[in-house]
């Protein structure tokens, strides 16, 4: 085996227990996560995508294990991810990540934000959902929590927060997550934060709203704009910035941790119409506006760099496999699989990820460039 592989990979997932009997085990589950792995990197979607994948390319996948039995059943592959521990798969994700170099992400933007699995919900149960927290600069998913099913994204971030490493960064979370007891753990952590702000926060977003309607704060404040044209479309972003908070902190002494408060109005102009939006927003942060307008917009690439990749990409929206455990394993597998493809996209320049999954099935040695990847 690959040293290399061993370590990026599979030495950290031995710590899983295999939930299998002992008896009559035909497979490794090094061999099983292996080829599995391999097969989502290339294009596979389902269980029996990823057997015909192993059987095609066995005699690649023996370079790095005996597969002294050949390749699994889609059975067998379908029973073992239904029934291995979730939050065990979980843990050792976020132990790979933290294990490997992925460059000085200190004062980047970690977004968190939720994604449903559209058609992974089977009888009663409802859809997969789970937030993920994305490092936006290097485009690493860093870890990711289940939304339990009578619950929702505002109980499943303080467990994603409990963890992650947030010092130096600062945080971006939509309006679903603008709670003071998030804000306060973040500060905590020592880490800062930029949350999207809507109604939800009835009276607090009132006051913001109310406050940075005013025409006499609005001269007096310095905007930034900002302009972005493309797919028929130019969109023009205002962003004012006050850090005239103290009126604020005592009518909210929850929020005692706000230090800015933003207003972006945005203008969208296409072909035969105009819209507008305008969006406020809270941050523990005192910086000028062009710096909170980037952190703002880099919170935006959670969706078309890592949601929408997934959709397109890995077609996860229209993935069928839905029974226990299994749709949870196979999102995290997807975010290793996607891991590795970003920043070996990084290298090779003009590929999308979705030619060098293409590639990586037809071309053994980038296969192995993507799987001996290691994040510097």
């Amino acid at each position: 085996m690959s040293q290399e592989l061993e370590l990026s990979f599979l030495d950290i997932f031995q710590g899983l227990d295999d939930p299998r009997s002992t008896r009559n085990r035909l497979y490794t589950m090094s061999e099983i996560l292996l080829t599995t792995l391999s097969a989502s990197i290339c294009g596979a979607e389902g269980w029996q995508d990823v057997e015909d994948f192993g059987k095609s390319k066995l005699e690649y996948l023996q370079k790095f294990l005996l597969y002294k039995n050949g390749i699994p059943s889609d059975d067998t592959f379908r029973r073992f991810f239904r029934s291995l521990d979730p939050e065990k798969f979980q843990e050792l994700f976020r132990i790979w990540v933290q294990s490997i170099s992925v460059g000085d992400v200190e004062g980047s933007v970690i977004a968190i934000d939720g994604k449903s699995s559209r058609h992974s919900f089977d009888d009663d149960k409802q859809m997969l959902h789970m937030i993920s927290a994305y490092a936006t600069e290097a485009r690493i998913v860093l870890a990711q929590e289940k939304v339990c099913e009578k619950s929702n994204e505002i109980t499943a971030i303080p467990k994603l927060l409990e963890w992650l490493d947030v010092k130096g960064n600062t945080v971006t979370i939509d309006a679903m997550g603008c709670q003071f007891s998030i804000a306060n753990q973040i500060i905590q952590k020592e880490g800062q934060y930029i949350l999207a702000l809507k109604g939800n926060q009835g009276a607090l977003h009132n006051d913001i709203r109310t406050y940075l309607e005013d025409k006499d704060v609005l001269k007096n404040l310095k905007a930034h704009i900002d302009y972005d044209k493309g797919h028929g479309r130019i969109e023009t972003r205002k962003c004012f910035v006050s850090n005239d908070v103290n009126w604020l902190l005592e009518r909210h002494p929850n929020w005692n941790s706000i230090k800015s408060i933003i207003r972006v109005d945005s203008i969208r102009e296409e072909k035969d119409r105009t819209t507008t939006e305008t969006r406020y927003y809270i941050s523990s942060e005192i910086k000028p506006a062009e710096k909170m307008l980037a952190g703002i917009r880099s919170h935006w690439s959670i969706e078309n760099n890592l949601h929408w990749v997934l959709d397109m990409s890995f077609g996860e929206d229209y993935s069928r496999i839905r029974k226990e455990n299994a749709p949870q394993i196979m999102a995290i597998i997807r975010h290793i699989a996607l891991n590795l493809l970003q920043i070996t996209k990084n290298q090779m320049k003009r590929r999308s990820i979705k030619r060098l999954r293409k590639v990586a099935g037809w071309d053994y040695t980038v296969l192995s460039t993507i799987l001996l990847q290691k994040f510097s």
